[in-house]
């Protein structure tokens, strides 16, 4: 029997929990070019969940936010569990697939979002050392190979919204 052992990036006492959107026309990714750690990075639409929030409102919120466009999650592209040693944070990132519509008037975005491009897979890889972690192109390659799952692999249970509804 063979031996299989998994090397998983170690856990800190804080983990981010991350939303992405991939979203892929005729072979370019919709990109955001941003302003972190004091340099200019390339990343997919991504960003926090914010408390309260689903999973899948926060990415279709940080989708808004990041490029103006609208955008309806279909499927989970993958769950990807990073650690970055330069700030020594874990990320935990949901990345889904989904329908994007382009805005109909100029958008307003965040303050740290810089440009949106469609970029190719040789585009961000030309750019490997721009990209805000390695997250982004493990995106892309996982897209680009067909990785899909339903979003019915995600068991959300937020039970602070369900306490509010339900009531004291």
């Amino acid at each position: 029997m063979t031996d299989l052992r998994l090397t998983v990036p170690p856990t800190t006492g804080r983990v981010d929990i991350t939303v992405a959107a991939s979203i892929e026309l005729d072979g370019r990714f919709l990109t955001v070019e941003e302003r972190a750690g004091g340099r200019l990075v390339f990343n997919q639409p991504a960003g926090h969940v914010e408390r309260g929030e689903t999973l899948i409102e926060a990415v279709i919120r940080e989708t808004a936010e990041e490029t103006g466009f609208g955008f309806v999650p279909n499927e989970v592209l993958g769950i990807y569990h990073w650690h970055d040693d330069s700030d020594d944070l874990t990320y935990l990132r949901v990345a889904f697939l989904g329908e994007a519509t382009p805005p109909t008037d100029e958008p307003v975005l965040d303050d740290v979002i810089v440009a949106t491009h469609w970029l190719s897979r040789a585009q961000l890889v030309a750019q490997q050392a721009r990209l805000r972690s390695p997250m982004v192109l493990r995106c892309v390659d996982d897209h680009v190979r067909g990785a899909r799952f339903p979003l019915t692999c995600l068991s959300e249970l937020n039970l602070e919204r369900q306490l509010r509804e339900v009531g004291p």
